[in-house]
């Protein structure tokens, strides 16, 4: 049953009230949360997660952005790339993005990398952050350790360490789903932190599927797609069954 009358939808919206209203629901949530870096200092002020940091540039006045002058983007793929040209064209006097392996090895492409770097983005490889230095004012510093890989093809510590001045620090190393942080007592059934769902995504709700990166599986574009057209088919079957049913 579509709702076309309601231009904003509420933020604030509980599965239990969807479960009523509608006839099928599919989740499909993504990832809700951002990996961290494991270090002291790195919620001080001026650290942002670039994921929301990009939706910020998309949706809120760029005059408002605060922007920094020194600026250090951590990671290797398209979030971290766009992130570094977004900051950069926002009025970075210098931004710098630092890889933990070597170019061929990052998710973004050599296009992509050709843009950042056209528009005055500096790419550091084999390094990977260790420590994050502030003061009452916030970040100040970011220290990095060289890496290189052992004989065995592992990532490791070369022991060598720079640091880079900043007052913005952008986190672009990854992102996860946390079932945690949705309220536990409106949820289907979890498996190893994700919704569990069987071969046709139905979840253990009656009336609720889910697909992506919020359940069991490798978090690929495809494979959500896949998920998509199979909790599709099967709320079709299930709808039509309804239908016959009444």
């Amino acid at each position: 049953r579509a709702k076309l009358d309601c231009p904003d939808p509420p933020l604030d919206i509980r599965l239990a009230e969807l479960r009523r209203d509608y006839d099928a629901v599919f989740l499909g949530l993504g990832h809700n949360d951002v990996n961290r870096l494991g270090l002291e200092g790195e919620d001080a002020p001026g650290a942002h997660s670039a994921v929301d940091f990009i939706a910020r540039v998309r949706q809120e006045d760029l005059t408002t952005l605060p922007v920094g002058r020194r600026v250090v983007v951590i990671g290797g793929g398209n979030t971290a790339i766009d992130i570094a040209v977004q900051i950069r064209k926002l009025g970075a006097e210098s931004v710098t993005l630092v890889y933990r392996r070597g170019a061929r090895d990052m998710g973004a492409t050599e296009h992509e990398r050709r843009l950042a770097q056209t528009s005055g983005v500096l790419i550091r490889t084999w390094a990977q952050p260790c420590g994050v230095e502030t003061d009452d004012a916030g970040i100040t510093a970011v220290s990095f350790e060289g890496t290189c890989l052992d004989p065995d093809g592992r990532l490791t510590g070369s022991g060598v360490y720079f640091t880079l001045q900043a007052d913005q620090v952008f986190k672009a190393i990854g992102q996860k789903f946390r079932a945690d942080e949705l309220p536990a007592d409106d949820l289907p059934a979890i498996d190893n932190g994700r919704f569990r769902v069987d071969a046709e995504r139905r979840t253990s709700l009656p009336g609720v599927w889910a697909g992506g990166d919020c359940v069991p599986g490798r978090d690929l574009t495809v494979v959500a797609v896949q998920d998509g057209k199979l909790a599709a088919e099967s709320i079709h079957r299930a709808l039509t069954a309804a239908r016959a049913a009444t």
